[in-house]
């Protein structure tokens, strides 16, 4: 079986005139990770890997759940192609992950995690929103198989505030 763990990078700010891959997290974002934090690491079983988007916005919203969820440097990794909005790009990394990595969380953007999430999943979703995570579970052995999971859980921090 495979896990795979989609987080939309947190909500960032346009306040200055900065390349998009620059935008920082707004003060909303750390307090968002926080609420889906207090519940996801409830449900959390290590070990995973993690690997991340090099956008500051995705990558510090990453590294806040590597905090809280004690993940090893060994398991936390930037993917310079996570730093795209499409779906197919996005879903082409995902099947790159060794196979054996049974949980993979990714860090990354719109459209193309909601998307996803609604391709890959059993439940669908308008919007993936800042913040939101999504678990979805395979009945595979390799990443390269992966196609319809099954949604397990989705934490979106307007529903835990």
């Amino acid at each position: 079986m495979k896990r795979l763990v989609l987080v939309r990078h947190g909500k960032s700010s346009w306040k200055n005139d900065l390349p998009d891959h620059k935008r920082p997290l707004k003060k909303r974002a750390y307090n968002d990770a926080e609420l889906v934090l207090n519940t996801f690491e409830h449900f959390y079983e290590p070990p995973a890997m993690f690997w991340s988007s090099h956008a500051v916005r995705a990558l510090e919203t990453a590294k806040m759940f590597k905090k809280r969820l004690k993940v090893d440097d060994k398991d936390f990794k930037v993917i310079d192609d996570l730093y795209t909005f499409n779906q197919n790009e996005l879903l082409s990394v995902i099947r790159s992950c060794p196979d054996d990595i049974n949980k993979l969380f990714v860090f990354g953007h719109n459209p193309g995690m909601t998307i996803l999430v609604n391709s890959l999943g059993d439940k669908k979703m308008d919007n993936l929103p800042t913040t939101g995570l999504c678990v979805i579970d395979f009945d595979v052995d390799s990443w390269k198989d992966i196609q319809k999971g099954k949604t397990i859980l989705n934490l979106l921090p307007k529903n835990l505030r």
